[in-house]
């Protein structure tokens, strides 16, 4: 099978897709003939191992290479086979879930319990950009977030991977948003629910004179001392990503508003996806507002699978709006 296999660090242009085995499945395990897989910041910050303070730090980047053998964590497709104990899937169905690496194949193997069934409604490519963005949305917006009907929300970056699926949210909860990107992406905000679009170009939104129930933060754009500025004496500031760097960031910005926390009156928390302990219940609560109609994932551009390194290289650029998907299979 053809798969994006990681043994150094590189840049995007640099990547190539190799042939290797295709995988059998362990007693536990489904083999997924993938469909389509997305491209998020956890691929590339894995395939050019930045910022390199992470590398010394626990987790999936090692210092020389990452310590994952195929790239790629968004995956959707068909079930090829399962293992003797897998009871909940057959071959043939539509599936998906959020990996720490194996997505960009032909053919992956995942455990039964991260594998959740692909909503009905949707294609490979869109069912491919959910899980990420989508499950970590979810995680800030009504887990970490702790969101209430009524509230007022503000997304910076709402017009992300993550921030589209974070304003719908919060949108479904019942919550008056407001979204701060850039104002060719202003209409669409608007359209995904948001009643009030800021500029971030022109105006601070921690400059104004209003303040904010919940504060979820994707861009960093602003310090956690700002954001703090903008919120009600007991609103919460969640922090689920910051600006890119070679050497620091995002890390800096995370670690110095956590730091934070402890001496505000405000609530600083960390919306980490990489650490939850399940996913698939995330997706399973995410396909049921997609199917009902609540929430609809934003794709940018579709890339075949023999572009990955153009896939990359484009996200890695900062100015999609929504989600990049890649059909890896008819």
């Amino acid at each position: 099978m053809k798969a994006v296999v990681l043994r150094s660090y590189s840049s995007p242009g640099n990547l190539q897709v190799t042939d290797i085995g295709v995988p059998a499945p362990t007693d536990d395990e489904v083999v997924v003939r993938v469909r389509a897989t997305s491209v998020n910041p956890y691929d590339w910050h894995h395939i050019s191992g930045t910022p390199r303070v992470a590398r010394l730090m626990p987790g999936t980047l090692g210092l020389r290479a990452p310590k994952i053998g195929v790239a790629g964590c968004d995956m959707a497709g068909q079930v090829e086979a399962v293992g003797p104990d897998v009871r909940e899937f057959r071959p043939g169905d539509d599936v998906f879930a959020l990996l720490r690496g194996g997505g960009f194949a032909e053919y992956v193997n995942v455990r039964q319990d991260l594998l959740a069934r692909m909503p009905a409604n949707l294609s490979y490519e869109q069912a491919a950009a959910v899980p990420m963005a989508g499950a970590t949305a979810l995680l800030a917006v009504r887990d970490t977030g702790q969101i209430e009907a009524g509230q007022h929300v503000l997304v910076n970056g709402a017009s992300g991977g993550v921030g589209t699926f974070a304003v719908q949210l919060a949108a479904a909860f019942g919550a008056l948003v407001t979204g701060v990107c850039s104002a060719k992406n202003a209409d669409l905000v608007r359209s995904l629910g948001a009643k009030e679009v800021i500029d971030y170009q022109r105006e601070d939104f921690t400059s104004r004179r209003r303040c904010y129930d919940l504060i979820v933060d994707m861009a960093g754009s602003r310090p956690a001392r700002a954001c703090v500025g903008a919120l009600m004496p007991k609103g919460t500031l969640v922090i689920v990503g910051g600006p890119n760097g070679r050497w620091l960031e995002p890390v800096g910005h995370i670690v110095g508003g956590l730091a934070l926390g402890p001496v505000v009156r405000q609530r600083i928390v960390l919306a980490d996806i990489t650490r939850h302990r399940d996913p698939k219940g995330l997706l399973t609560a995410l396909t049921e507002l997609i199917e009902t109609g609540k929430v609809t994932p934003v794709i940018d551009r579709r890339y075949p699978f023999s572009e990955i390194s153009e896939t990359v290289g484009y996200q890695e650029e900062g100015h999609a709006a929504g989600k990049v998907a890649v059909t890896v299979a008819g």
